[in-house]
């Protein structure tokens, strides 16, 4: 008779421990990496809506936010954009991209949206790869140089863009604009060498510290 109470605590002790284990693919919470070294952690800005009649890769070529290539933002900021005030917030992306539409908590199209993330490198990186992807066009900085130019209407895959890239030590800045036209609105990113290994010695935060 006394089977039933140490069956149960076992059965207790085991959904606790399944609890607490992390879920297949979503890698190192401290890291702001996932098991395949893309990017989950970033400080996402949206919506701006496009203008009438815009295309996105027109929308593409023009500055929505002041120098924004050099965008260092922090969770909180408030930014005023078309008489409409927008706000930096955190966002833990569950798979391997950023989803603006689950961000905002409804579909959005037609509008601009910008996703910012820091780079923490131990060392210096030369010669790796910053390989992306997204729904739809998208323009990339790296530590405020303009390394990517994406302007058509497409669906999300991993990898799509490949851009050979280096790392400084320290702190850099990765700013990941994505115009969506219509329906789906995502980005992913992540970081190889030469040969398409995963750099996973990296920390990804939403603050230059």
């Amino acid at each position: 008779m006394r089977r039933f109470p140490i069956l149960l605590a076992t059965v207790v002790l085991v959904l606790c421990l399944n609890a607490a284990a992390p879920s297949a693919g979503q890698g190192d919470a401290k890291s702001g990496l996932n098991d395949d070294g893309f990017i989950t952690t970033w400080l996402l800005l949206a919506p701006i809506p496009l203008k009438e009649n815009q295309s996105g890769a027109d929308a593409l070529n023009e500055q929505h936010l002041k120098d924004e290539a050099k965008l260092q933002p922090k969770a909180g900021d408030k930014v005023k954009v078309g008489g409409k005030e927008l706000v930096w917030k955190e966002y833990k992306a569950m798979k391997h991209f950023f989803d603006f539409n689950e961000f905002l908590g409804n579909q959005t199209e037609d509008s601009v949206g910008y996703a910012v993330c820091y780079i923490h490198a131990d060392s210096p990186l030369k010669d790796i790869q910053l390989k992306t992807g997204s729904d739809d066009q998208a323009k990339v900085y790296l530590n405020g140089k303009e390394i990517l130019k994406q302007d058509q209407a497409r669906a999300l895959e991993k990898d799509q863009d490949t851009t050979a890239v280096s790392l400084k030590k320290g702190v850099n800045v990765l700013v990941f604009k994505v115009i969506n036209e219509k329906i789906e609105w995502s980005g992913c990113a992540r970081f190889t060498d030469k040969d398409g290994q995963v750099i996973k010695n990296l920390k990804i935060t939403t603050s230059p510290k």
